[in-house]
């Protein structure tokens, strides 16, 4: 992709061990992401990773790749930006119908995608459903979250509708994660 926007973004996760690095490029073709992740799993694990995501103009996710470094674990998952998805090989993936959205769980990104595609307004929320990819095993499964507009431009709720997880997200102009509370802080 040439003749667009190029943005660099770095996060570190709250407990100071992980990283990322991101390239993110949006022209009037689409956007698309490159990071590598350096992460520690729950239970300890170290890993990393690098991942790729490709979006429609509209900000739907076309496609999801995602390498464990040092491994042969992969993933490659495409979308229609209408709710079908496929593997790699194009077998579909029946759980995964109604998403258009990806949640990779090891980065702050993934947010930004249903906060572009959905443009809420102040206090507007979405209910959606989303591929979730839990990292260092790559497991895929629906996800279903809402988001909330507590400022646009600067600050959503968060919300796993299958937990009772949620959390104020602060982002930047582009709707990039600045601060995840307990989770990532944007340094660069």
């Amino acid at each position: 992709m040439s003749d667009g926007r190029i943005i660099i973004a770095r996060w570190r996760d709250w407990a100071g061990t992980g990283l990322e690095h991101l390239v993110l490029q949006e022209t009037p073709q689409g956007i698309v992401a490159e990071a590598t992740v350096i992460a520690t799993s729950d239970p300890g694990e170290r890993f990393a990773l690098t991942y790729r995501v490709s979006c429609d103009p509209t900000w739907r996710v076309r496609t999801l790749e995602v390498r464990l470094i040092g491994s042969a674990r992969s993933l490659h998952i495409a979308g229609d930006g209408a709710g079908a998805w496929t593997t790699a090989t194009g077998t579909p993936i029946g759980p995964l119908q109604g998403a258009i959205d990806v949640d990779l769980a090891v980065t702050p990104f993934t947010n930004t995608l249903p906060i572009r595609r959905l443009g809420l307004r102040a206090g507007e929320s979405a209910d959606i459903l989303v591929a979730y990819v839990s990292p260092p095993d790559l497991s895929v499964t629906a996800g279903r979250q809402r988001y909330t507009c507590l400022e646009p431009g600067r600050l959503y709720r968060y919300e796993s509708l299958d937990g009772d997880f949620a959390r104020d997200v602060e982002v930047d102009g582009d709707g990039l994660v600045v601060e995840y509370p307990d989770l990532f802080r944007r340094i660069a």
